[in-house]
């Protein structure tokens, strides 16, 4: 099993005040098991609880945590984009941070790096969510992985660890979860070889989701146009034209 040189572990955190230092003392702990080259970075995406303060004590006690803060909240997908952005690791590692997935079966993944398996996803045993948004869920994963040709059974499991070279020249363009399918396709054409482990998933213990909402919705399908768009039509004319030329 190859052993990353360094590894980075990131949580996107809005209004995460309730969880967010569990996870980042969790993730210290098992990191020590792992590698002895580790770092925990935690993008504060413009909470207005009291996430900050939170993080400026734990920021005190270890050395091993950074930081990274957005004056205004950017979104989902900001949020990961700074996490990647942030990370120096050669190996990067990021989740929720509002626990609904538990940072320590980060080894599950992380011995799936074998064969050359360079991204490694987590799948959900089972969705401990409210029934219509595992319906939903399981709408929106089918038709993504119809339209966008994904190799992994569970697009929505933001549980992941892959190899940083497969996004070092990536630029992502998604503000919202749609991002999730935008790392996933150009981690495909970048030639990520893939596994999937089976995780745990648990109920939400404090806020609720900032997804369900008609305008984050509407907002969601049309940027899942504009990726398809992109993705799946501009990048294949792009690369056709240029056989053509050759």
């Amino acid at each position: 099993m190859p052993r990353p040189i360094h590894l980075s572990v990131f949580f996107p955190c809005y209004n995460d005040a309730q969880t967010i230092a569990d996870l980042v003392e969790d993730a210290l702990a098992i990191l020590k098991k792992i590698t002895n080259s580790y770092e925990v970075i935690v993008v504060d995406d413009g909470s207005r609880d009291t996430s900050k303060q939170i993080l400026k004590e734990l920021l005190k006690k270890h050395t091993q945590l950074r930081v990274v803060s957005h004056k205004k909240n950017q979104g989902y997908g900001g949020a990961l984009k700074s996490g990647f952005k942030a990370a120096r690791g050669n190996y990067i590692f990021y989740t929720d941070g509002d626990g609904q997935y538990d940072v320590k079966e980060l080894p599950l993944l992380f011995k799936a790096l074998k064969n050359n398996v360079s991204f490694v996803n987590g799948v959900k045993m089972n969705r401990s969510d409210p029934i219509y948004r595992v319906v939903i869920g399981k709408l929106y994963n089918f038709v993504v992985r119809l339209l966008f040709l994904l190799p992994l059974k569970d697009i929505n499991c933001d549980f992941r660890l892959l190899k940083a070279d497969l996004i070092k020249n990536v630029s992502f363009q998604s503000r919202s979860g749609t991002i999730c399918i935008e790392l996933v396709k150009k981690a495909q054409k970048n030639g990520a070889v893939f596994a999937q482990v089976p995780i745990h998933h648990y109920p939400r213990r404090f806020g609720k989701s900032q997804f369900f909402r008609p305008k984050k919705i509407l907002k969601t399908m049309y940027e899942l146009v504009i990726l398809w768009t992109a993705l799946m039509i501009i990048d294949n004319l792009t690369k056709l034209t240029s056989v053509f030329l050759v």
